[in-house]
């Protein structure tokens, strides 16, 4: 057989199907209606099949036609002009709030790693790891004992210079004017020479540059080091400064002094408060992200340099009305809810803006204190009578009071 011979076949048949399903099951036309085909279709079709159904049955048939068409009004509220029982609630008004979430590191608002200013040997390490320390405190001593040398040999280049400067200025009449000047000269020069001695051996002792706690010594006693060696770290983590980047629609939102909050994955749960402290000059090219800095404050020490953090800032934005997540419905043309008025219900259509766990925010034409159905929604018409029920069954229908 033809393929279009089969399609006008399979079409006569759905279509007679069709209007055997109107002719012959009570209660057919409210089914269409809960299947969302607008009243005005229905009714042109469900009374001229129900009156042709009529005419061509028994009496008897005709009244037990009408008795299923009864009971089926009573199942579904008592029939189409009879009060709906619903549950409603008010429309409140609602703050749309822009989150931001973004995923930073965190670092010690100050870091060093300590390397020694000459090169040696350690002879003596003072720290060990989880110190803390105090800004000049010696952490490491290298071997002093050439520059110990020098210094007492300075040390005595001084006093012979000063001796014979001494004894210059008090036979000024029996040397020239030059020989007293060469000899203030060498006097100076001994002593600059002095405080080069100490601070060479000054410099044999590893200090630390700021007040902060000890990571893992990674140098032992007898190792030869440079000026490029590292000796230690030292973190400073009374405060954790975390960088992260955000969307390029955030750079006109965000600014120095904002609240943030951010959670560790070492710290489940746990939020901690904090404060953006920098926000970058230019957008990233690449990636189209603004680098912000933010400082969240440590004073408990439970944070760690290095830690990954969850950081997420909220933005006040417009306001709308809020429903119950409930109470939205959709049909071919789209999302609405029904809004009671004098104990009639009416469809208003509505535009979701954000979806909260608790309430939906829309732009609808709804005020403050409106009613919205929120159960009781499979038998609401448009215009059709409801009324508001105190009770709500386990479940989800609205209880007869």
């Amino acid at each position: 057989m033809a393929f279009w011979k089969q399609f006008i076949l399979s079409l006569i048949v759905i279509i007679a199907g069709f209007a055997a399903w109107v002719f012959f099951v009570p209660g057919a036309g409210d089914m269409m209606r809960d299947a969302g085909i607008p009243e005005s279709l229905v009714s042109k079709i469900v009374p001229k099949a129900e009156e042709t159904a009529d005419a061509g049955a028994p009496a008897g048939a005709q009244s037990q036609r009408r008795g299923q068409g009864q009971g089926q009004n009573r199942r579904n509220g008592g029939g189409r002009n009879s009060a709906v029982l619903v549950a409603t609630e008010a429309v409140v008004q609602g703050v749309v709030n822009d989150r931001l979430n973004a995923i930073g590191t965190g670092d010690a608002i100050r870091s060093v790693a300590v390397t020694p200013q000459a090169s040696g040997t350690i002879r003596e390490i003072l720290i060990k790891s989880g110190d803390r320390v105090k800004a000049g405190q010696v952490l490491a001593k290298l071997d002093s004992e050439e520059q110990v040398i020098a210094r007492g040999q300075a040390d005595v280049a001084v006093r012979a210079a000063v001796e014979k400067s001494n004894l210059y200025h008090n036979i000024k009449s029996s040397v020239s004017r030059m020989d007293v000047f060469d000899s203030e000269i060498a006097e100076q020069g001994a002593r600059l020479q002095l405080q080069a001695a100490e601070l060479n051996l000054a410099r044999r002792n590893i200090i630390a540059p700021i007040d902060g706690i000890v990571g893992i010594v990674p140098v032992n006693i007898g190792d030869n080091v440079t000026t490029t060696t590292p000796i230690v770290t030292l973190d400073d983590r009374s405060e954790i400064l975390v960088d992260f980047w955000v969307p390029e629609r955030f750079s006109n939102t965000v600014a120095v002094g904002q609240p943030v909050e951010a959670m560790s994955v070492a710290k489940p749960g746990q939020v901690f408060s904090g404060v953006i402290e920098a926000v970058d000059n230019r957008i990233d090219a690449a990636s189209r992200t603004l680098r912000l800095r933010a400082r969240i404050d440590n004073s408990s020490d439970e944070l760690r340099a290095g830690m990954s953090f969850s950081v997420s800032m909220k933005f006040p934005g417009d306001k709308y009305p809020a429903v119950d997540p409930q109470s939205v419905q959709w049909d071919s043309q789209g999302s609405f809810v029904w809004q009671v008025t004098e104990d009639k219900s009416h469809k208003v259509r509505v535009s979701i803006v954000q979806r909260n766990p608790d309430f939906i925010l829309v732009k609808a034409d709804l005020k403050d204190g409106d009613k919205i159905v929120t159960q009781g929604l499979q038998r609401v018409r448009e215009g059709g009578a409801v009324r508001v029920g105190a009770d709500v069954a386990a479940n989800g229908e609205v209880a007869t009071q």
